[in-house]
């Protein structure tokens, strides 16, 4: 695969992208059109067909395309350059390089007309707009300001969310959304804020030095919050051009190629597990070497300069394979099912009208009754699969819960061992000089919470795992009930009309199944606001963002001011070195960690016990929500089939319905839709054809 690309055709890409979203929601918007147009003559004529839940999904779909984004998640520790490569990337030296990262706000990077920040805050306090100026004066502070909130592990802007800057920016307009964080090695409450948005990116761009490859810390990172996970991860190694500069001889070609292969075999050997996919090694897919100054340079003198050597096009080739090509058609195709599913909704229920017209009352009246007992077995499968979705809650909520209690009761015995690569940098014998004692009480105590964070982290993981396969199996059993639905719903349509119905060939089996059996397992994230769902069952409230981190901040966080507060603090841990000598501090040190351990063994009970109880609320929250949006789509669908025919019978019991005229109407309603959805078909095989 040909990875290189111009900038100019990533843009050119972008912008065909947009133009196909806004031409499919556009059709999607005709269709819901015409069945809100269709239902309103239906109310005049023979009735509604009982599509609002149609209607009312493909508009969302509509609505989420024309306002979708693809969003680029920046991640690195400090000083990567990660602002340099974001300047590079839009082609104009935007974000500021030089601020102190202590005072960084995570901050979303998106298109406006004119150019503004706005402050979002995390309380009821509404937004404030400021422009750059003054954005820069009240959210940055002076160095020393700023190690002053390190030390006491505070954030500089507690109350405040997140900024957005709008920017009038050719990338920005064509649908790409930046969200550049603080720098990751800071505090681990500034760590959190970066690390909860990860869910909500499309892809991860993770920054590195060459100078610097693959820190312990960087390498905690992506053990305790990327592997696992299923992100789409890019790694930027920067300043790859740097490796000359530490040569004794910058022009000795040998020399610098041995330099550089020793480099990639380092980069290679920390991330070659995290690119693997499906059986495949797609590393040469997922690791650029950038060198982003040298990039931000050519382009703020040529916006359309080949960036030839910087690594930009070769990186820049692969985001936009992996935007305009994987995730693109992804998100098309979905909305391609939904209008597969409402037309052929639409077909059915024209064609289960047609011959119904020319039934009198009386004849109504008893093919109505005569699919009563189909009715009741809906209703049945509907009261089964929910009872199913309620024992999986019951047990799961139980058993995640159980697994916290136990996990939290067990760090005690795993503490020497798990702690040991947390020890601060800064040395002990230091610490006991009292001009040192504060910065190696602010060293152990982010060690500590560095620690507690990573194990949670690691619980969090097997927990998201254990309520995947939940879900997973409820996607199998939507599958399953979803086919002895469409037989019942087949076998009513037969009684009814006298016939079988014909299914159509428009509609591939992978668009079969009911509109909501197709929620259930996942193929739609319409609630969620993007069309492209997870398939996974529960996708469609989005599931994911009910867990997304809240094992490490609701309960522990107080954990940990309470535990480091009252043993961590200054005077607890400097009365373990006080009097201690050069040739004790060794075992000091040893005393320290067995006193910590001691000390953080005695609150792992309340710890378990207090949280158990929040965690099994929050797991039932989770298949609560699945619940109540299935059943609900579930009784829709039942209701809007019995609807369908009571409106035809009041209709034939208040009026005279001209068949006729009536025929031609429903002919043309459901040739109009199957002709909004033959173009949406046309454009996502062009879509499918340019990407090959």
């Amino acid at each position: 695969m040909n990875l290189k690309v111009e900038t100019s055709n990533f843009i050119k890409d972008l912008e065909r992208v947009v133009k196909i979203r806004k031409e499919i929601a556009n059709h999607l918007s005709n269709i819901a059109e015409t069945i809100n147009k269709s239902e309103l003559e239906g109310a005049e004529a023979s009735g509604k067909l009982g599509l609002e839940t149609d209607s009312q999904d493909i508009s969302l779909a509509s609505e989420n395309l024309r306002q979708g984004v693809f969003r680029l998640l920046v991640l690195g520790d400090m000083k990567r350059g990660k602002s340099t490569f974001l300047n590079a990337l839009i082609g104009e030296n935007l974000l500021p390089s030089d601020v102190n990262p202590c005072t960084a706000l995570l901050t979303v990077l998106r298109f406006g007309v004119t150019k503004k920040v706005t402050v979002y805050f995390k309380e009821s306090r509404q937004p404030e707009q400021l422009d750059f100026h003054t954005f820069k004066q009240q959210y940055t502070l002076d160095p020393d300001e700023a190690k002053k909130l390190e030390i006491e592990n505070k954030l500089a802007f507690p109350n405040v969310s997140h900024a957005a800057i709008e920017y009038p920016l050719p990338l920005l307009e064509k649908g790409i959304e930046i969200v550049d964080t603080p720098g990751l090695n800071d505090t681990e409450a500034r760590n959190a804020i970066s690390l909860s948005y990860i869910n909500n990116c499309h892809a991860v761009l993770f920054v590195f030095r060459a100078s610097q490859p693959c820190t312990l810390q960087e390498r905690r990172y992506l053990e305790n919050y990327i592997k696992g996970r299923g992100l789409t991860v890019f790694f930027l190694i920067n300043a790859i051009d740097e490796i000359r500069e530490g040569l004794i001889d910058p022009d000795n070609a040998e020399e610098l190629e041995a330099a550089t292969e020793k480099l990639r075999q380092v980069f290679r050997t920390s991330l070659d597990e995290y690119c693997q996919f499906e059986g495949q090694d797609i590393y040469n897919d997922r690791v650029f070497e950038i060198s982003s100054l040298q990039a931000l340079r050519l382009r703020l003198k040529d916006q359309n300069a080949a960036l030839d050597g910087t690594g930009f096009p070769e990186f820049m080739g692969a985001i936009n394979t992996f935007l305009t090509k994987e995730r693109a058609i992804a998100e098309i195709r979905q909305a391609r099912t939904l209008a597969r599913l409402g037309s052929n909704h639409i077909r059915e229920a024209v064609e289960r009208r047609i011959p119904l017209l020319e039934q009198d009352v009386n004849e109504l009246k008893q093919r109505i009754t005569s699919v009563e007992p189909e009715f009741q077995k809906l209703n049945e499968i509907r009261d089964r699969f929910q009872e199913e979705i309620k024992i999986m809650r019951d047990r799961k909520s139980k058993s995640v819960a159980d697994s916290f209690k136990a996990y939290i009761l067990n760090l005690g015995n795993t503490f020497d061992s798990d702690f040991l690569r947390y020890q601060p940098e800064i040395s002990f014998f230091d610490s006991l000089e009292s001009h040192k004692r504060d910065a190696f009480n602010a060293a152990f105590k982010k060690a500590f919470e560095q620690y507690i964070n990573d194990k949670i982290s690691a619980w969090e993981l097997t927990a998201e795992q254990e309520i995947r396969a939940a879900f997973a199996q409820l996607a199998k059993s939507a599958a399953s009930y979803s086919v002895s639905y469409t037989q019942i719903t087949d076998s009513m349509t037969e009684k009814l009309i006298g016939q079988k119905m014909y299914t159509g060939t428009n509609i591939d089996s992978e668009d079969s199944s009911p509109a909501w059996a197709k929620w259930a397992m996942g193929f739609f994230s319409l609630a969620s606001g993007n069309v492209a769902g997870v398939v996974l069952a529960g996708a469609g409230f989005n599931w994911q963002n009910i867990l997304v981190n809240w094992m490490a901040v609701i309960g522990i966080s107080s954990f940990l001011l309470m535990f480091t507060g009252t043993f961590l603090g200054p005077i607890g841990i400097m009365a373990i070195g006080l009097g201690v000598g050069a040739l004790q501090a060794d075992q000091a040190r040893k005393e320290l960690i067995q006193s910590t351990k001691k000390e953080f063994v005695k609150y792992l009970p309340q710890l378990a016990q207090e949280q158990y109880e929040l965690i099994h609320q929050t797991v039932e929250k989770c298949f609560d929500e699945y619940d109540i949006a299935v059943i609900k789509r579930l009784n829709n669908d039942i209701n809007s089939r019995k609807a369908e025919l009571d409106n035809l019978l009041a209709q034939k019991e208040s009026r005279e319905i001209n068949n006729e005229t009536e025929l031609k109407r429903l002919k043309r309603i459901y040739a109009e839709v199957y002709s909004e959805l033959q173009i949406i078909e046309s454009v996502y095989q062009s879509l499918l054809s340019v990407a090959a």
